[in-house]
């Protein structure tokens, strides 16, 4: 650390003294001139031990080259622009106070000012400028450093600066933080000169912790744009115009984000009910004594498109609004993908990580003829619309796509439907004969579904036409050629059957050149969009007039439900849901009762431990040990009295005052 006697004797008397206050500081000496503030205390001392700072060394400012600073600029671009109007309407309320503003990015470099032109050579000497490097390793304690470094507002007045060259500013700095929480810009006003007293920028600190918060939203509400949120506030006249707390959520009540108020209120009820694991994100239900159903509706059942609901952790009433986003086109939804990925191809799915790899995959085997391709997935996970997207996006689309299903033709009629007839053939028989669906597919793509319940006969068959390209009809006597690209699918464990000698090792290499795997539904990332563009597809088909939309609770459901049938049952349940809808609006009761039956909440099996005792517990045996007092196990539980009103009848559990 340098040491006291190596001043300068040149520098300025009021600068020599603010020398020497620094190393009493260091000292560990106790003098009434030293900072009030602890922050400022723990400041200077990193800035003598921790940086190595040299108080008796006044540095002159830094600022970056241009060329760092658009690399800077660039970094934060997204940023800048949802904050350039909070920072013009902050500047014009300053600007005749002879403050100037600054808006850093998180290493402390100034992306954003606003000051005086007239000052412009004093403010640069200053720092203050564009371009300026304020991290505190470099330009010691100042607001904007010490800001960045503790996480948290503060005032920076005059002789609390370490640098000497500072000592006539006063700077005001408030973080900006993500929808995460981490501090990602310091919004600061800064005057070159000031009052003494500390006390005169305490109004300065409000105004830029306010503006900060203020961009800090707008910022929220730009990412999140595209999602469901919820604004709420204690106050029921300024959720609509200035609601503090922001949630984004998905559609079936899971937490995205929040801002700063809605991560505290998370915080808050984290910390009396620990998560169950580390990777637990809350439901809106269990914030706040409501079920998402009752969210989802407001904008429709409310007249002032308001609720009440109160935060399950201390009982405060807040008042919440939903906003909700403009329905995106789906070609929007599949941003994540490249743009030079055929239409056909891109509707497969959106941001799912598994039918992101599918997409790629068949993106590079789409002109790939003589590569067969084997689809794996559960049944009704959509495995001839990655065949037919296959198809349609390569060089054979415009030949025909033959779809067999093996599973569906009689084993007895198979080998006919397949490789066609001649006149005569057989007793039954079509008098001209028939051309089979392989000689159908020349020139284009043999799609056979179900490949794993081709019988072991036409197996080998079928293993001829692809080694020899040629297929020979029944009854006749000289084969026919055939160029077809073949696709096959499979739900069974095709492995598993050649060891049980059910199907032909030989063929199965032959049809798996390369495997397409499809996720269930239930697993995708991506189910709004599949929801979405399913329902849009039956509305095209119907080629009505009418054009329904799905309300948030309907999708709140289908969100929920596990899909035993994947997206054939979906769609089945969307077109039943038109079917039987009384108005353009499908809401939750016009599904089939089978996708509201495996709504599951947290009380249908047993409780972790962490809700009040050392072993497992059931919905009995916590309303035992609560005397049947409903709201006390609620509370236990963080969840609603009605829930447990319904896990009680699902679970025929009858309170004893109830009994006879």
């Amino acid at each position: 650390m340098p040491t006291q006697s190596s001043q300068p004797a040149r520098l300025p008397s009021v600068q020599r003294q603010h020398i020497e206050h620094i190393f009493q500081l260091g000292e560990g000496l106790e003098m009434p001139q030293l900072p009030a503030q602890q922050t400022i205390r723990r400041s200077w001392l990193r800035c003598l031990n921790e940086y190595q700072l040299d108080p008796t060394q006044p540095r002159p400012a830094r600022v970056v080259p241009q060329q760092i600073l658009i690399e800077h600029r660039e970094s934060v671009d997204e940023l800048l622009h949802v904050a350039r109007a909070g920072v013009d309407q902050l500047y014009q309320q300053i600007a005749q106070l002879g403050y100037v503003l600054l808006l850093t990015d998180h290493r402390g470099i100034t992306v954003e000012f606003r000051g005086d032109p007239n000052q412009d050579q004093q403010l640069r000497k200053a720092g203050l400028y564009l371009g300026a490097d304020w991290d505190e390793r470099f330009a010691g304690t100042c607001a904007v450093g010490t800001c960045l470094h503790d996480r948290q507002a503060i005032i920076c007045h005059r002789q609390e600066h370490f640098d000497a060259s500072h000592i006539s500013l006063t700077c005001t700095a408030a973080p900006i933080a993500d929808p995460q929480g981490n501090v990602m810009a310091v919004l600061d006003i800064s005057a070159l000169q000031s009052p003494t007293q500390h006390e005169s920028q305490n109004f300065s600190l409000s105004l830029v912790t306010l503006y900060a918060r203020m961009i800090e939203d707008a910022y929220f509400l730009q990412r999140y744009r595209d999602c469901l949120m919820v604004r709420l506030d204690t106050s029921r006249e300024f959720v609509h115009v200035n609601g503090r707390g922001l949630i984004a959520i998905e559609e079936n009540g899971q937490v995205i984000a929040a801002n700063a108020v809605g991560r505290d209120l998370i915080s808050e009820h984290q910390r009396r009910w620990p998560p169950w694991s580390a990777h637990h994100t809350p439901m809106l239900g269990e914030l706040f004594e409501c079920e998402i159903a009752d969210v989802l509706s407001i904008n429709s059942a409310t007249d002032d498109q308001l609720r009440a609901f109160r935060a399950r952790v201390d009982n405060t009433i807040y008042f919440i609004s939903l906003l909700e986003p403009r329905r995106p086109r789906l070609a929007q939804q599949a941003q994540s993908l490249p743009s030079s990925l055929p239409e056909a191809l891109v509707r497969l799915g959106a941001d799912d990580p598994a039918m992101r790899k599918v997409q790629k995959l068949a993106e590079r085997l789409r002109n790939e003829a003589s590569v067969n391709v084997l689809i794996s997935g559960e049944t009704g996970t959509g495995k001839e619309v990655v065949a037919r997207a296959l198809h349609d996006s390569g060089n054979r689309s415009k030949g025909p796509f033959i779809a067999v299903n093996c599973a569906a033709i009689p084993e007895a009629l198979i080998e006919s439907e397949l490789f066609g007839y001649e006149p005569g053939a057989f007793t039954g028989g079509r008098a001209k004969g028939m051309r089979g669906l392989i000689p159908q597919a020349h020139g284009g793509t043999l799609f056979l579904d179900e490949i794993g319940d081709m019988p072991l006969a036409l197996q080998t068959r079928l293993l001829r036409v692809l080694a020899e390209r040629e297929v020979m009809p029944l009854g006749a006597n000289t084969p026919e050629k055939v160029d077809i690209r073949v696709i096959t699918a499979t739900h069974r464990n095709i492995d598993a059957m050649i060891q049980q000698g059910e199907f032909r090792e030989d063929l199965y290499y032959r049809l798996n050149g390369a495997q397409l795997r499809l996720p269930a539904l239930r697993d995708r990332a991506d189910k709004l969009y599949v929801i979405r563009r399913v329902f849009d597809n039956i509305i095209q088909e119907r080629a009505s007039n009418q054009s329904p939309r799905l309300r948030a609770d309907a999708i709140s459901a289908l969100l929920a439900y596990a899909w035993p049938g994947n997206i054939r049952q979906l769609k089945n349940a969307l077109a039943f849901a038109l079917a039987t809808s009384e108005s353009d609006e499908i809401t939750v009761h016009d599904l089939p009762e089978q996708c509201l039956s495996q709504r599951i909440t947290r009380l249908a099996t047993p409780l972790p431990a962490d809700v009040g005792s050392d072993s497992d517990h059931t919905l009995l045996e916590m309303l035992k040990e609560q005397h049947w007092n409903i709201s006390a196990v609620a509370r236990a539980l963080g969840v609603s009295r009605p829930t447990v009103y319904r896990q009680m009848q699902r679970q025929g559990i009858v309170p004893p005052n109830w009994q006879g």
